[in-house]
């Protein structure tokens, strides 16, 4: 495991930001961390990175258990806070020799002249950071983060901001560089996460409600409601679908109903015995395709 959490939990007096939260991230992995504003998302990143203690529960860094103290193992991480800290009055190569700096390396300039090439820094190199676009003082922290050659990349909400050209240039710089190291990004946009990450972990109210596959989460198979979509030739009443053991909610769109139920039980064999029982023609039975943004809806504010 590059990340694994166990039982982490953080308090800030009374408000308990984090409960017993526990996440593995493997090698290799792109993965989308998502949760409502104040849910406890940039407080998990910070406790990964060293910025803040647990207060408890342990966690380990490539196999590493971290100790309160040793921070040896920074050099592993590379991180990006959603506000990006950056000098206004120093050129980008000025900034990222001083970066580089701290971590120790040798070769600074032939280092820092990668991290131009591979955050495509180079038409802009010469400038100030204070006279470069959000889009590209966005890449500026990138390199800042990759300059030790971390394993692993933490980036906190990292398009905020960006405007649609600047959002894809990101979204693929972020695809590249995770080919070779496992990334963790925080982000409100529900089509940036699913465009560029294989996974997601979400986070509600300090806990964690979903982590799976992108298509594991949207399918229903996490513990949100399923919804099947059916279509009768003949009429049938909301009586009758209520009926049929599992079924929790319908609604009617046009010729078709939607069925609600619970995740533990595939309720379209049920739905069609009813159709055989019942003589009727059924057109159409099939799960319904969630978008994530409607399964982070459903996944936070049930528990709200």
């Amino acid at each position: 495991m590059s990340i694994q959490t166990s039982d982490i939990s953080k308090l800030f007096g009374k408000q308990r930001a984090l409960d017993k939260v526990s996440i593995s991230v493997n090698k290799g992995e792109l993965i989308g961390f998502l949760g409502p504003n104040g849910a406890g998302k940039s407080t998990l990143m910070k406790i990964i990175t060293g910025y803040l203690p647990a207060d408890e529960g342990e966690f380990f860094i490539n196999g590493e258990k971290i100790i309160s103290g040793n921070l040896d193992y920074k050099k592993d991480i590379g991180y990006l806070p959603e506000h990006n800290p950056l000098y206004p009055d120093l050129y980008i190569k000025e900034y990222l020799e001083i970066s580089a700096g701290f971590y120790g390396l040798k070769n600074v300039k032939k280092r820092v002249a990668e991290m131009i090439e591979l955050t495509g820094l180079g038409i802009e190199q010469h400038k100030k950071i204070r006279a470069l676009s959000k889009g590209y003082r966005q890449r500026v922290g990138l390199a800042q983060a990759l300059i030790h050659d971390p394993s692993i990349l933490i980036l906190d909400e990292p398009t905020t901001g960006l405007d649609p050209n600047q959002l894809e240039e990101i979204r693929k710089l972020i695809r590249e560089i995770s080919r070779e190291k496992t990334v963790i990004l925080s982000s409100h946009i529900m089509q940036e996460v699913e465009a560029v990450c294989n996974r997601v972990i979400i986070i509600n109210r300090g806990k964690i409600v979903a982590d799976g596959g992108i298509a594991e989460v949207k399918s229903g198979n996490l513990g949100q409601k399923q919804i099947v979509i059916a279509e009768f030739k003949e009429r049938v009443s909301k009586e009758q679908l209520l009926a049929i053991e599992g079924i929790e909610d319908v609604a009617v769109l046009g010729n078709t109903w939607e069925l609600e139920a619970g995740p533990e039980t595939d309720i379209r064999p049920a739905v069609y015995a009813f159709a055989v029982a019942n003589k009727l023609t059924l057109l159409t039975l099939m799960q319904k395709q969630q978008n994530l943004e409607s399964v982070f809806h459903q996944l936070t504010q049930q528990q709200n």
